[in-house]
């Protein structure tokens, strides 16, 4: 069986999964500025917990996004490196994939469709659409940046499930659809599924050719636009 590394950081959470011949093993924590520094220590861990070394992996596996820029950016160096120090091919996930991973994990694997909406500040949401057909996952609305209005005018009708943090965050999202999950139960166990689906489909790629999937060009809001959504909030 094919031994996979598997790390995300693309929210305020970071997860790692590891998955091989005897088995799986996961690691979830706090993310965001700790990323940086806990990533490489904890994958290692990892590793030495399930008896394996780098040398023994087969691909490493990361969240590219979209999602927190420097959590994106923390998660492809890290892979990148480890990749390059150990010649080792690189799986680049969508993000947004793995939410909706983590949502028909928890339909009990009972999930065919669904939309993606998750709080990417500044009153904005990444939203994508996927769709699964019992052994894989496919994208029917690729990952992008939408204010609330705008999101609500790409549906034609509500969708029939949605996932996300943004369901918590904006009220136009909420009792719209007939299944939710606003919140994650375990990024880290819905990590092995994409990186194996990666690794079927062949989307190896070298080390050099790894990149953050950035939605967005704009970083933060200036002072006077912090101080407009505060007076209309």
């Amino acid at each position: 069986m094919t031994v996979l590394l598997a790390l995300d950081s693309s929210t305020e959470s970071m997860a790692l999964a590891l998955s091989g011949p005897q088995g799986r093993w996961f690691f979830e924590g706090a993310g965001g500025a700790q990323a940086s520094a806990r990533l490489v220590p904890e994958l290692m861990a990892l590793l030495a917990g399930a008896g394996l070394r780098l040398a023994d992996v087969d691909a490493i596996a990361f969240g590219s996004g979209p999602g927190a820029f420097t959590g994106l950016r923390t998660a492809c160096a890290v892979a990148q490196g480890l990749a390059f120090g150990a010649a080792k091919p690189v799986l680049s996930l969508d993000s947004l994939m793995l939410v909706a991973e983590d949502a028909r994990q928890q339909a009990g694997g009972m999930l065919a469709q669904v939309w993606v909406a998750m709080d990417a500040r500044m009153g904005e949401i990444y939203a994508g659409a996927y769709a699964h057909d019992g052994r894989h996952w496919r994208v029917e609305s690729a990952p992008a940046l939408y204010s609330p209005a705008a999101l609500l005018a790409q549906w034609r009708e509500p969708p029939a499930a949605l996932c996300g943090s943004a369901i918590a965050v904006f009220p136009e999202l909420q009792g719209l659809a007939v299944q939710a999950w606003p919140q994650s139960r375990s990024r880290a166990q819905a990590l092995p599924a994409l990186a194996e689906q990666a690794w079927a489909q062949g989307l190896l790629l070298d080390p050099a050719e790894a990149m953050p999937l950035y939605v967005r060009d704009k970083v933060a809001q200036t002072t006077e636009e912090r101080l407009a959504a505060r007076a209309a909030s």
